[in-house]
């Protein structure tokens, strides 16, 4: 087994991941009746266009309300891929990041396929371009190419397996088991734990997310002192540091699952802040506390949202519905390539029935 962390040590995604364009294009604040008035035009655009709102728990509440409440979905990226792919709708909107487009469209060619903003990107996805990412893979043709969801299309193409972080433990623990060498890409601190997981032989791409790499081991610490008896939830694309002090790592629905179904009164969530919209709706009767992305003297101590994910408004949900714009496109190529590593995962889920579990500390899937 390869005892080095990061195999990909030329990345350096900082230069292509400055966040201001995106907070400028974050839709201003709404006053209640604009807030009542768009979501009433966009239910009837919905309507209209025989169109279903398919919703990230990280986009703005009004957008996850919006979608229960016209038969939509409000989910995690494994979900939402599901769902989009099996529902009736000829016209999918999307809101969340590009690369969510990209696999609603890669696993329906067929359907129109709108995003509120196609600027909404990841991280991620930035931090790996498709070119280098080729490359990599070609110097290394002995191994499987598991990448997870967030990345481009073109990325995808390149792969054997798409993952989440719903099922990319088990996925990869029965490639381990089938002594299969993985080629991992694209954040580290996934694949870090993956990798002590399942003592898999695993070559790292070097990327993250800009907003679970920030979350604070040692200021995490600090806050557990000050709340003794709260669970600590964690997305294993957080640091080391703070996965080692996790009562529960796993994928944001089941995140949400440990807090439904937990005896805590009080969790400390580290994930993106969008999530409690949810949570608090499920769980009215609990503590939420935003894990800690910066110290005592910042000027926030935790600024947990993605810029991207802010893009999606209800003002740009209605725009993209009124004017059919923008919509997602995939070179065919590449929508083939990529359309196979996507069913491979589907189909492995549905057969294990494991995709909605999650993960926990030490025992994988739970």
């Amino acid at each position: 087994m390869d005892t080095q962390l990061f195999d990909y040590t030329r990345q350096d995604a900082a230069g292509t991941c400055s966040t201001a364009h995106a907070w400028a294009k974050t839709p201003a604040p709404l006053t209640p009746s604009e807030r009542h008035a768009l979501a009433d035009r966009a239910r009837a655009l919905l309507k209209q266009h025989d169109a279903v709102l398919v919703a990230h728990y990280y986009v703005d509440g009004a957008l996850q309300d919006l979608a229960l409440e016209t038969g939509g979905i409000v989910s995690d990226s494994l979900e939402m891929a599901r769902f989009g792919r099996d529902h009736a709708a000829q016209t999918l909107v999307v809101a969340g990041v590009r690369f969510m487009g990209e696999t609603a469209k890669i696993l329906s060619p067929e359907k129109r396929v709108l995003m509120p903003d196609l600027e909404a990107t990841c991280s991620l996805d930035l931090g790996c371009p498709a070119d280098d990412f080729a490359a990599f893979c070609d110097a290394h043709p002995d191994r499987q190419v598991v990448v997870y969801a967030n990345t481009s299309a073109a990325v995808k193409a390149r792969a054997d397996w798409m993952v989440t972080s719903s099922c990319a433990l088990e996925i990869v623990a029965d490639l381990h088991a089938q002594g299969r060498k993985i080629l991992w890409a694209p954040d580290r601190h996934l694949g870090r734990y993956i990798q002590e997981q399942t003592g898999a032989d695993m070559l790292m791409w070097n990327g993250a997310c800009i907003v679970h790499d920030e979350f604070k081991g040692l200021e995490l610490e600090l806050l557990r002192k000050e709340h003794p008896g709260a669970q600590i939830l964690v997305h294993p694309e957080s640091p080391r540091s703070v996965v080692e002090q996790a009562d529960v790592v796993g994928s944001t629905s089941a995140l949400i699952k440990a807090v439904v179904e937990g005896k805590a009164r009080e969790y400390i969530v580290a994930t993106d802040n969008g999530i409690l919209h949810r949570m608090r709706q499920l769980a009215p009767g609990k503590t939420l506390i935003e894990a800690p992305t910066a110290g005592n003297s910042a000027t926030c101590k935790s600024c947990a949202h993605c810029p991207w994910m802010a893009m999606n408004g209800l003002a740009n949900l209605v725009d993209c519905l009124q004017s059919g714009q923008p919509e997602v496109h995939v070179e065919e190529a590449i929508r083939v390539k990529a359309q196979a590593c996507i069913t491979r995962m589907l189909d492995f889920t549905a057969a294990r029935k494991t995709a909605a579990a999650g993960m926990k500390p030490g025992i994988g899937a739970a």
